[in-house]
């Protein structure tokens, strides 16, 4: 661990909350359809689509209404992507002549990239065509991602309403999410990574021959634009099978560190956003420093770990960190800060291979994915699952104090507790139940190219990252089989819609609520005590519903590795 270490992360952490306050204020605008800077030029192009579409801006939707919009909306989403990987032989720009991918796979990853977790069992570059890396993934990209940012914000309108049967209408949303912010920032963004040397091209793949005199097939493609919004929209999914560890993907210092911050901006922006429609921007920041007490205390004990190794490894004659797997062009720390960030951000990019970490390190994101990725989160997905652990915070604090629980002037009743249990329970059921099956069903066990804890964790990482929609992988493990490309997706589809619906739920409750002022009996929900009972409740879940699963991995794992045994 060194100064300058410390210092990248100190640095990362300012510009986040930099960014904070000016994105929160445009996109408030956006969402209460206020102008913008862009809306000479971008408000005809709203109107076009809602006149081709036939949705009445003005009109409202109750949250079951909201909720089915956005299902419908993934039934389509989902038989485009599926539809085009299979006919991918028979469509235009694929210069490679890839296949038609297989029913399970592209079952898995339509499934993957709907849900915003781009879990990939697939190499990008040796089994997708362009069209299908631009029409199947890059454009679910933007709309899955624009889905999760307008939840929050159905959400958020839940908590800021009184007295109204309505959370706003899910084709404006979505429609203004996408055009309004999505889009702008990604035109720009592109263009940076192509200024960094990332290729943006529809031309052929490109031969060239080695030093050696080898003949070597180098990839290329449409690559900046998908990556662009892969790390705005926190998708994951990259263009290439090592994804963000891929020069191309990832060319320099600056372009490594400029996606790690377009990975939290949109996410920490929210917080805001909140702060601003409930009235009180004081309530946004508070989220936000619970959030970032996680966050540090997690980026602290993977960079502590990485940089001192094992003695396992120091028994061999290799001292200076574990630079396994690691990025030589980035570095210890900057490996170890991408890996929190993007498994607290549910985005699957790696710049390492969380295979390599070491037991400890790798226990880092594992537990961010199984806290539902609430340090600022997947785009929209953080914020609301933080919310919910919130409600259950508030229902503490109300027992503490001996009356009603309130948050920003509402009351948290039964209906709302319950609906946030069953969100977060859910998650659990899914990545411990999908692993027992899977280290006692044989033609699961035959896919583990590892035994002992290692080998579980590679399990458990599977299901928690594929439950909590991040899309990283523990590597070690051949997902591209039918039965993990069937559990897999089942778990993503559940970790994805069985958080949302009852989180939609608890938005209608409170938005017909009335609002009670503060009282002297009201517990004060913009401090520091606030943020230690919010981290108290996330981490007594937390620990209740993964520790016994956990403790058999990476802790088991890395006592055998400090020990000199090797698994």
């Amino acid at each position: 661990m060194t100064a300058i270490g410390w210092f990248q992360i100190i640095l990362f952490c300012a510009v986040i909350v930099a960014l904070v306050k000016p994105l929160g204020w445009y996109m408030t605008r956006v969402f209460n359809g206020e102008a913008t800077f862009l809306s000479p030029v971008l408000r005809p192009v709203e109107r076009g689509f809602y006149w081709i579409s036939g949705v009445d801006e003005g009109r409202e939707q109750h949250w079951l209404t909201y909720t089915v919009s956005m299902l419908l909306f993934h039934v389509g989403g989902f038989l485009i992507i599926y539809g085009v990987m299979r006919l991918q032989a028979v469509l235009p720009f694929n210069p490679a002549e890839q296949a038609a991918v297989a029913q399970d796979l592209s079952f898995n990853t339509a499934v993957s990239f709907l849900t915003n977790t781009n879990w990939q069992n697939y190499g990008g570059e040796s089994t997708l065509s362009y069209l299908v890396q631009m029409v199947g993934l890059t454009h679910q990209n933007f709309l899955s991602a624009a889905t999760g940012i307008v939840l929050a914000v159905a959400l958020i309108r839940g908590f800021a309403r009184a007295s109204m049967r309505t959370i706003g209408n899910f084709w404006v949303d979505v429609t203004r999410c996408t055009l309004y912010i999505l889009l702008p920032i990604c035109i720009v963004y592109s263009l940076f990574l192509v200024s960094q040397g990332m290729p943006q091209t529809l031309g052929p793949y490109v031969d060239a021959t080695t030093l050696e005199g080898a003949k070597q097939t180098i990839a290329v493609g449409p690559v900046a634009s998908q990556v662009a919004i892969k790390m705005l929209g926190t998708n994951g999914g990259g263009f290439f099978n090592a994804n963000a560890a891929h020069p191309f993907e990832n060319p320099t210092a600056l372009s490594n560190f400029v996606q790690m911050l377009s990975i939290f901006v949109i996410g920490a922006a929210l917080t805001n956003v909140f702060g601003r429609m409930v009235g009180n921007q004081r309530q946004g920041w508070a989220i936000l420093a619970v959030m970032g007490v996680l966050f540090i205390a997690g980026v602290s004990i993977c960079y502590w770990s990485e940089a001192n190794g094992t003695t396992a490894l120091q028994a061999l004659g290799l001292t200076g960190g574990n630079m396994e797997g690691k990025e030589v062009r980035f570095g210890i720390v900057a490996s170890s800060l991408f890996a929190v960030i993007t498994t607290a951000a549910s985005c699957g990019a790696v710049n390492a291979m969380h295979d390599s970490f070491t037991a400890l390190g790798g226990m880092i994101p594992l537990i961010n994915m199984q806290l539902g990725e609430i340090i600022v989160g997947g785009v929209g997905a953080g914020l609301y699952g933080m919310l919910l652990f919130v409600v259950l915070a508030i229902f503490v604090a109300g027992l503490m104090v001996g009356r009603t629980p309130e948050y920003v002037g509402k009351k948290i009743e039964a209906r709302e507790v319950k609906m946030a249990m069953l969100a977060i329970l859910v998650l659990p059921l899914m990545y411990l139940g999908w692993t027992a099956v899977a280290v006692v069903f044989p033609p699961a066990v035959a896919s583990m190219a590892n035994a002992g804890p290692h080998g579980f964790t590679e399990v458990l990482y599977a299901y928690t990252s594929s439950t909590g929609n991040n899309g990283s992988a523990f590597a070690g493990l051949t997902g591209n089989t039918f039965f993990y490309n069937l559990t897999l997706a089942s778990a993503m589809f559940v970790g994805r819609f069985f958080m949302i619906i009852p989180a939609m739920a608890i938005a209608g409750s409170l938005a017909q609520k009335k609002s009670v002022p503060p009282s002297a009996g009201t517990f004060p929900t913009t401090g520091g005590l606030f943020v230690g009972l919010v981290v108290g409740v996330i981490l007594i879940i937390g620990g209740l519903t993964f520790f016994p699963a956990l403790a058999l991995g990476p802790i088991v794992e890395h006592l055998a590795m400090n020990a000199n045994t090797l698994f």
